[in-house]
């Protein structure tokens, strides 16, 4: 199967399915019709002989993929939640479909990954994701009021200890030795290593994907993240977002002022939304499960216009100078998060179920 559009590349090359996202200006920015390409060449391929393995990547060498194109939804908003519905009900599907693929599918997590890559990217099983010395990767969502979704509150919710808190409420952006401490990578190669570690892959038998990787890669350089582990612990264990901005009031270190200081300007109702949303994904049984309760959670934040309002301060106006509603945690009413956790209408839901 090849395929050619302006936004991804779809191809075989030797044994592999290449998938490669194609807005290199955008930084690779994820669309509906992206979206719409990269599922039927998934089922294509799961079932085709000749393709032993799927690669990922993007093209350009700013990143993998910043996220959803967040503008493209910020403008569709006159438009009621169709549009929006849209995207969400199709995008998330897809990211339970990378998570339970069949054969090695290799994700290249070379730049950005944000958002929408993390969802294309971070859920495959099997220690194929590879990250390199640029490697930034990120769940930034409540700095435009939303919750980490594309079950980025799954892949938060089992880092270890309350890394998922700090990582989801924070967006912090994590590399090399960071992105595999976390779970969100597996194997780190240097950029300059990727051409020949993409030639021989599509050289390579399902069986020997693993081993291939393993030729490439090195230890990652050194990562501060784990070396917070006992200040992270201290503070975003705490069992709400002001609890959790107290805490850090009480350490002295500069890394616990500026993640206080981030808070403080972040979307109250998404922050609180985020640390429910990461600690209920602790007891579900599945990626299935926590996508169903990420779409309800963004439309809710889509309808009541605090995701608009993020992306308008953040991306549109510039002014970095969001109205948040409420403006401060608190007045945030706890009616009003658990609000944003309720079914929406029957044919609004996604329905995702983990295979039996």
């Amino acid at each position: 199967m090849t395929a050619t559009t302006d936004e991804v590349l779809i191809r075989v090359e030797g044994k592999a399915g290449r998938i490669t996202l194609n807005r290199p200006k955008a930084l690779n920015a994820l669309t509906l019709g992206m979206v719409r390409a990269i599922w039927p060449a998934l089922l294509a391929w799961k079932d085709d002989p000749a393709v032993e393995l799927v690669i990922l990547d993007g093209a350009g060498e700013r990143g993998l993929c910043a996220g959803g194109d967040v503008r493209w939804l910020y403008d569709s908003r006159t438009r009621g939640i169709d549009d929006a519905l849209a995207f969400w009900r199709e995008e998330y599907p897809l990211n339970a479909l990378i998570h339970r693929y069949p054969k090695p599918l290799v994700p290249i997590m070379d730049g950005i990954v944000m958002g929408g890559g993390i969802g294309l990217s971070a859920h495959v099983q099997g220690g194929t994701r590879i990250v390199t010395e640029r490697s930034q990767l990120a769940m930034p969502e409540t700095t435009i009021g939303l919750i980490p979704d594309v079950g980025g509150t799954w892949l938060l919710g089992r880092a270890p200890d309350s890394f998922g808190e700090y990582l989801g409420l924070v967006g912090e952006r994590m590399h090399g030795a960071g992105t595999i401490f976390s779970g969100f990578a597996d194997a780190f190669v240097q950029s300059a290593k990727l051409d020949e570690l993409r030639t021989a892959l599509c050289e390579a038998r399902a069986a020997d994907v693993n081993g291939v990787i393993a030729r490439f890669s090195e230890p990652p350089p050194h990562s501060n993240l784990a070396e917070r582990a006992e200040e992270v612990g201290r503070t975003f264990s705490k069992p709400t977002v002001p609890a959790i901005i107290e805490a850090l009031a009480q350490e002295e270190s500069e890394w616990a002022l500026k993640t206080r200081e981030a808070l403080l300007t972040r979307s109250p109702k998404a922050l609180a939304a985020t640390l429910a949303a990461v600690r209920r994904s602790r007891k579900l049984g599945s990626l299935e499960e926590a996508l169903n309760v990420e779409l309800r959670l963004c439309i809710h934040l889509f309808e009541d216009g605090e995701f608009s309002e993020g992306v308008r301060a953040l991306l549109v106006d510039k002014d970095k100078n969001p109205r948040w509603k409420p403006p401060t945690l608190a007045e945030l009413d706890d009616a009003v998060v658990e609000a944003l956790f309720a079914p929406l209408p029957a044919e609004q839901e996604l329905g995702l179920r983990a295979p039996a």
